[in-house]
């Protein structure tokens, strides 16, 4: 018996999975012809014709000029169409919110930065999101019904049980029952929320150094020292959204701290999070340790310890390994992941030096031996991360060609 027009199998779903295919082709190579989308697909001459001449007619191609330079005539090139959607993403911290909005085609169109200073937020969070947004939306060129989608990263996570944010009591104003209810209210698109780390996770996922890559762990230390966990190619959240908050992991060599969310401490961040490395070179008889946020300051420490590489600066990344794969070997003990992801500016600073100490020390401490690689995302990767999330649906539902 014939299905109907929704069945696998018909003809409108198999047209609209060869659409999606071509479209995802054309992201990835950029220009192709005709007969090259007919190649890649396996769709003969005219099935491919019909396809972009559909898509062309839907708004999500468009023609871009000729092949020129190859052997035998010149063949029409498409693109996707960079205005068929725009996306947004926002990376918040207590210091600022970054907004930035892409086109499908996931270049950044337009980008706003808005200080928060203060301990006490100047306007309503609410308030601060959409002037962020629409920043960066006028930036752009557009106006604020442009964007289909957006994706907030914060630190912590909202607790999808209670709707509230946890993890983060640095974060003011963020924390009101009802927070969630009134942005829901004062912005037209579907608004998603994510822990910034897993937004990092995401964006080396899709484009950097775990690209391919179906389980990973990624570690980041900057202002907090957190991690992302991917099993099965699907970000780990937790009943809480609370998976990966190493930061309150006990470790040994650190002091066991007990109400960890009161203190706002724990054993690993105060064994390597960024603020434990101003105090470590002291320690070790280095002098002119600069001041300044922690992750500034850890960032140039170790930069500098690479740099010099003897005397207490060598003493200096080689207790920093010890102490980062300490916790790691917690970690890939219970989760055994492929590979490790080193981000954050307190790790990337390190480079490969760093990278070889701690990939050695985990050697020694835990059975299982995944890669340790440094990250590849070092522009705004937490916003990087938000805008290939709120790209993925976004093409998701303007790429359903079936309906």
């Amino acid at each position: 018996m014939a299905g109907s027009a929704g069945t696998p199998g018909t003809p409108r779903v198999l047209r609209a999975m060869n659409d999606r295919a071509a479209l995802d082709l054309l992201l990835a190579h950029g220009p192709l012809s005709r007969t090259r989308i007919g190649k890649l697909t396996g769709l003969s001459k005219p099935t491919a014709s019909q396809l972009l001449a559909r898509l062309e007619a839907a708004g999500l191609v468009v023609a871009t000029g000729t092949s020129e330079g190859r052997p035998g005539p010149s063949a029409q090139l498409y693109v996707v169409n960079p205005g068929a959607a725009y996306a947004a993403g926002l990376d918040v911290t207590p210091e600022r919110i970054l907004a930035a909005v892409a086109d499908v085609t996931g270049r950044t169109v337009g980008e706003y930065e808005l200080l928060t200073p203060g301990r006490r937020p100047a306007q309503p969070v609410v308030r601060q999101v959409t002037d962020a947004l629409d920043g960066a939306v006028k930036a752009a060129g557009l106006a604020r019904d442009d964007v289909r989608r957006l994706v907030i990263g914060t630190p912590g996570a909202f607790d999808p049980n209670t709707g509230r944010l946890r993890y983060a009591s640095h974060l003011p104003g963020w924390h009101a029952p009802s927070l969630l209810d009134e942005l829901a209210a004062a912005l037209p698109m579907p608004v998603e929320y994510e822990n910034d780390v897993n937004l990092v996770a995401i964006a080396e996922q899709r484009l950097g150094a775990a690209q391919g890559h179906e389980d990973f762990v990624l570690l980041w230390n900057e202002g907090g020292l957190g991690a992302a966990l991917v099993l099965g190619g699907r970000l780990h959240r937790g009943w809480t959204g609370g998976a990966g908050e190493v930061g309150f992991l006990p470790v040994p060599g650190a002091p066991l701290v007990r109400q960890v969310t009161k203190a706002n401490s724990g054993g690993y961040q105060e064994l390597a999070g960024s603020q434990a490395l101003p105090k470590l070179a002291r320690e070790l008889g280095i002098e002119d340790v600069p001041t300044g946020p922690y992750a500034e300051v850890a960032a140039a420490l170790v930069e500098r310890a690479v740099a010099i590489d003897e005397g207490p600066h060598r003493r200096l990344l080689e207790t920093y390994a010890t102490g980062l794969a300490t916790g790691l070997a917690s970690l890939v003990s219970v989760l055994d992941p492929e590979l490790v992801v080193l981000s954050g500016a307190s790790l990337t600073a390190g480079g490969e030096p760093l990278r070889a100490l701690v990939q050695a020390e985990l050697e020694e401490l835990a059975a299982s031996r995944p890669r340790l690689v440094v990250g590849d995302v070092h522009e705004h990767p937490v916003l990087r991360g938000a805008l290939e999330s709120a790209l993925a649906a976004t093409r998701d539902e303007v790429f359903d060609t079936s309906r």
